[in-house]
């Protein structure tokens, strides 16, 4: 199926098949790159989206700086603390402008992940149960 034109479970599966074990830049002073594990399955997700062809790289650069500077514009504190939450938001916007998902989509997946992530102990991983629309169309 063409990038533009993936489900959110094809896209879920191509992260977590090709996303994993991309090179990370060097880390000074072995400082962790990301302070979250939902931070780095973010930035996996990007890169794996811009090499299918979804975004450019001069289009998810504008699109996340317009975010942050809405963000300024609201009050942000402008502290880094917020960045990936503006980076999540940014890749949502491109997501629904090239039809890969509908906000409603999103926001319902949100929620799944809330409500199975509430019902994982601890230590284990967070499993979500295949929905209806995941089923791939042909």
């Amino acid at each position: 199926m063409s990038a533009l034109h993936m489900t959110l479970a094809e896209v879920a599966a191509a992260c977590a098949a090709d996303g994993a074990g991309l090179p990370m830049p060097p880390s000074p002073g072995g400082e962790r790159h990301f302070s979250e594990p939902w931070q780095a399955h973010a930035f996996a997700l990007t890169l794996l989206l811009h090499q299918k062809g979804v975004f450019s790289w001069v289009e998810w650069a504008e699109t996340l700086a317009a975010r942050i500077l809405q963000a300024q514009a609201g009050g942000d504190p402008d502290d880094g603390s917020g960045y990936y939450r503006h980076w999540m938001d940014a890749l949502e916007q491109l997501m629904i402008s090239r039809r890969i998902a509908s906000t409603e989509q999103l926001h319902a997946l949100e929620h799944a992940w809330a409500d199975a992530a509430a019902h994982t102990p601890h230590g284990q991983p967070i499993v979500l149960p295949p929905q209806a629309d995941d089923i791939p169309t042909r």
